[in-house]
């Protein structure tokens, strides 16, 4: 295995960042930007990227490699949340900690994901960072979009944009990974859209793939007003139990992992003096589970828009092109009872949706108000 075998339909990514590693005086520069949709690969590219960084020869080195996938090297640092956004002082602490000579690697390699999840004020502390850089350090930002960052920081990094790899390199990846048949790796990767992280875990997870269903059958069913209000709030159960699937048995394994390291025994009464300890996770969990819900929302609505998309394919006459081919005969039908310009008309209200609830508008009113003009 070598630091790029794992990746898949970025062929010309690879190329730059390899080229870029092996040749510093050419096409090196200290701080990048890596961007692309969903699903594209943004983080296991820079990963990939920071291997080739550590290493001279990544593809002869499988100590580095294995050190950089397991996060354990020590040139190499990572800044991920699984709130809502950054918090301003670990971004700062993060930003000091770039100012480290590198200690067994060519390069201290500074990592961030989701590098659009921070506020303006936090990015001005990244900035700083990026604006005086130390010679041997390299900072690797992963984020949707350049337009989610500064203007100020994007004139300091070098973009690399990533596309959504086609949904056959995607089969042909959870075949290889996860030694599934061809057929299911070919409904997860097409049913995903190519998004890679997403369509492991259909291909894995019946229960995921059953609220997939779900959430489109109870939008093909919606006729009224009401029936618009009430799926609203079956969306919301779904993207909820779909949060929970992810984050309930890791957060009862950290509970009992920070029991242990306090001394207490399972079932034991928390002292009162460990109890703020236990409060500080209870608390970071309650923000992971905020994000968990949010992210479960817009997989919904990523779902949906995947939808109406088929049945504007189907008024087009251009069925061949349909992702939802097991809800074929119910896309027919929804498309012969409405026209072109209503189902478009719904495509935009879905992304309105996603851009309200990414702005804190509350999910249901913002669901309602969408699905409203779903009613055929």
């Amino acid at each position: 295995m070598t630091a790029w075998s794992t990746l898949t339909g970025q062929g010309e990514a690879i190329d730059v960042l390899r080229a870029a590693a092996a040749d510093a005086s050419a096409t090196m520069t200290h701080a990048w930007l890596i961007t692309g949709p969903p699903g594209s690969g943004r983080s296991n590219i820079a990963y990939a990227f920071a291997a080739a960084l550590l290493a001279g020869d990544p593809d002869s080195d499988p100590h580095t490699l294995a050190q950089v996938d397991s996060r354990t090297h020590p040139d190499l640092s990572v800044l991920r949340t699984e709130n809502v956004s950054f918090k301003i002082e670990e971004v700062r602490q993060f930003a000091t900690s770039s100012y480290y000579s590198p200690s067994v690697g060519r390069y201290r390699v500074m990592i961030i994901e989701d590098a659009d999840r921070m506020t303006e004020r936090t990015s001005n502390v990244l900035l700083k960072a990026l604006e005086e850089p130390p010679e041997r350090t390299v900072w690797i930002l992963c984020a949707p979009s350049d337009a989610d960052m500064l203007p100020t920081i994007r004139s300091r990094v070098r973009t690399l944009r990533l596309k959504l790899p086609s949904t056959g390199d995607v089969a042909a990846l959870l075949e290889e990974q996860l030694g599934v048949d061809a057929a299911t790796a070919e409904r997860a990767a097409r049913l995903a859209q190519s998004h890679i992280g997403m369509a492991k875990r259909l291909a894995t997870d019946d229960s995921a793939l059953a609220r997939r269903e779900q959430t489109l059958r109870t939008a093909l069913g919606i006729r009224t007003v009401s029936d618009a209000v009430m799926a609203a709030a079956r969306m919301i159960d779904v993207a909820g139990d779909d949060a929970k699937a992810l984050t309930e048995l890791r957060d009862q394994a950290e509970r009992e992992t920070v029991l242990r390291s306090l001394g207490v025994e399972p079932g034991s009464t928390v002292p009162p003096a460990l109890r703020s300890q236990l409060k500080a996770l209870e608390e970071d969990q309650k923000r992971r589970a905020t994000r968990s819900l949010r992210d479960g929302i817009d997989r919904v609505l990523v779902d949906l828009m995947s939808l109406y998309r088929d049945i504007t394919m189907a008024q087009l006459g251009r069925e061949e092109a349909i992702i939802n081919r097991e809800f074929a005969d119910d896309v027919r039908r929804a498309a012969a009872s409405t026209d072109a310009a209503r189902t478009l008309h719904t495509m935009d209200a879905i992304q309105t949706a996603r851009t309200r609830i990414a702005g804190n508008v509350a999910p249901a009113l913002a669901l309602e108000a969408m699905l409203v003009t779903a009613i055929r």
